[in-house]
């Protein structure tokens, strides 16, 4: 019989932590509803003598990610006030750890670091919603991998 994983295994999408650094702050961002970060490969084509095709060189990577939270912090906002006032613009970590008891893998624990918002909402309303939210995209510089998930048996 082939090795299947257990449904158990899956990793909930809401049991997770995530904590924003900003300067010497560090909030539980209890706040955000979905966050996704990622790594985009840059490439060079590289001509090869003898084949039709070309191949392709990663030359480095460029992190960006979104995220969308409720609407009822202001931290955001401050941060383009301040680089509208004073031209200062702030960089952040963001620390998100995913964790099921249930699942046999553990916890994973991703570090962004040096996030930068590509901007923000000022204000917002509406009259026919449930609840606002908000969206942020961002860039990251570099990122650490503290805590992974382990090999599930079978693997």
């Amino acid at each position: 019989m082939a090795n299947i994983m257990n449904a158990k295994d899956t990793v909930s999408a809401s049991l997770a932590e995530c904590y924003v650094t900003i300067d010497e702050n560090r909030y539980n961002f209890m706040q955000a509803i979905n966050l996704e970060a990622k790594i985009e490969k840059t490439k060079t084509e590289v001509p090869i003598l003898g084949k039709t095709g070309k191949g392709n060189k990663s030359t480095g990577w460029k992190g960006t990610g979104n995220a969308t939270f409720h609407y009822n912090t202001s931290i955001f906002r401050n941060l383009l006030k301040q680089y509208k006032e004073y031209g200062e613009d702030i960089y952040f970590d963001i620390q998100i750890t995913n964790e099921d008891p249930t699942s046999a893998v553990g916890r994973q624990t991703v570090i962004l670091k040096d996030c930068n918002m590509d901007g923000g909402i000022l204000a917002k309303f509406d009259a026919d919603g449930e609840y606002l939210d908000e969206d942020i995209d961002f860039t990251f510089e570099d990122f650490e991998i503290p805590e992974t998930f382990k090999v599930l048996s079978g693997m």
